[in-house]
């Protein structure tokens, strides 16, 4: 009687102590937290993408030097409907996609210019305000959400009003906001079940250098909610930056954290799915525990001023499904990439797939993900695929206190 009666104290504390918080922080509106009193007996089937950038409207001149380079017109701000429509096969299955919003939304002058003119080294996008409702359209409202990460260094890129007005356009089209604090952002799917989401970066929202804060943040979450998903946007940039280090990566002068220590810290706290973004290239992914780690899921849809050379055109979308408690029960890469300036296409030869398993096995001998040509990932204590060699067993997760649990 004495572990249920103490989950329960703690369950009540955590409550107190979110709620509170909640209360406190004023950055962008949150929706009410609440107990999960559903039974979660459902599997849930989260679908994340990397970097979503589609066009800026700060500096729309990049169009006319595309033109010029690939001898055709290049509209600077097509149709964002039209951009998306590849996404949507990959995601159809999905009770939540999750994106990360690489960009501002909104129009006019902004509060702030970022980049001084003539600036080599910085870069500054906002996307025309249709662009938030075009991500809601990515899956139908009936039956998935959809969750934006505004915890990067491009969503301010109109400043702090601007980062404000990009949550706002987002929430008021119908997509969730992660990484705006460090409250979970909850989701309930079609079928009643909830998954909290939490974004973290080195520039803005919740700082994955902050090791301690990650592990409270995330902490607290896992306390309440049997599945937590973690994004973050860490680690150095370009081709050059494929392998994972567990040490921290400088780039520019900037000091972009540890992606292993960050990882280590939420699967430790009791995430279940860790997503990294932020270098523009296919990461190795990890099984920490029974948490799946993704380091980086590369470029997913980058409209714009951005070098497409191999293999920085290499994206997936990783689909994930969580269990009741929140392990992860069944995983795949789907392979994308994109042709110049930006476009969108589904990957039937699954390069991304085969990057992420190779750079697995260089950078986590013992614990990277095994990656399947199909682009399945196998799931440690799952029944080997035919003809593979089976996983090696793995380190118990952390004991979850949330509901929903057995």
């Amino acid at each position: 009687m004495l572990k249920p009666l103490l989950r329960g104290t703690l369950a009540l504390l955590a409550l107190a102590t979110t709620a509170a918080h909640a209360r406190s922080q004023d950055p962008i509106a949150r929706d009410t937290l609440r107990p999960d009193t559903t039974s979660n007996r459902n599997t849930v089937r989260v679908c994340a993408g990397g970097d979503v950038t589609m066009g800026t409207n700060l500096d729309p001149s990049w169009a006319q030097s595309a033109s010029r380079k690939y001898g055709m017109r290049v509209d600077p701000f097509p149709d964002p409907d039209s951009l998306l429509a590849p996404l949507r096969p990959l995601v159809a299955d999905a009770d939540v996609v999750l994106l990360n919003v690489e960009g501002a939304i909104g129009e006019g002058v902004p509060a702030r210019r970022k980049c001084a003119p003539g600036s080599t080294a910085c870069f500054a996008f906002r996307m025309p305000p249709g662009t938030a409702p075009a991500l809601r359209r990515v899956v139908d409202a009936d039956s998935a959400a959809v969750v934006g990460n505004v915890a990067n260094n491009h969503a301010g890129d109109a400043g702090r009003p601007g980062w404000r007005e990009t949550a706002r356009r987002l929430e008021e089209a119908g997509v969730k906001v992660t990484g705006a604090d460090s409250v979970p952002t909850l989701v309930a799917t079609a079928r009643g079940d909830t998954v909290a989401f939490l974004g973290f970066s080195v520039w803005i929202g919740p700082d994955a250098r902050d090791l301690a804060a990650v592990r409270r943040i995330v902490g607290r979450a896992a306390e309440r909610w049997p599945r937590v998903v973690v994004t973050v946007h860490m680690g150095a940039e370009g081709r050059a930056a494929q392998r994972t280090p567990d040490a921290r990566e400088t780039f520019y002068g900037e000091n972009r954290g540890n992606p292993v220590a960050f990882a280590r810290a939420a699967a430790d706290a009791g995430a279940d799915l860790v997503v990294g973004h932020g270098p523009h290239v296919m990461r190795a992914a990890e099984w920490r525990g029974q948490t799946l780690v993704l380091y980086s899921l590369g470029n997913l849809l980058t409209y714009g001023p951005f070098n497409l050379g191999e293999p920085l055109n290499r994206g997936a979308v990783a689909c994930a499904v969580l269990d009741s408690t929140g392990r992860v029960v069944e995983a795949q890469l789907r392979s994308t990439r994109q042709v110049p300036p930006g476009l969108l296409r589904a990957d039937p030869a699954a390069r991304a797939a085969a990057l992420t398993d190779s750079l697995s096995r260089l950078d986590f001998p013992a614990t990277g993900a095994r990656v399947d040509p199909d682009g399945a990932i196998r799931v440690p204590g799952a029944p080997p695929a035919a003809g593979g060699a089976g996983e090696t067993a793995r380190r118990p997760r952390p004991v979850r206190k949330g509901g929903g649990e057995d």
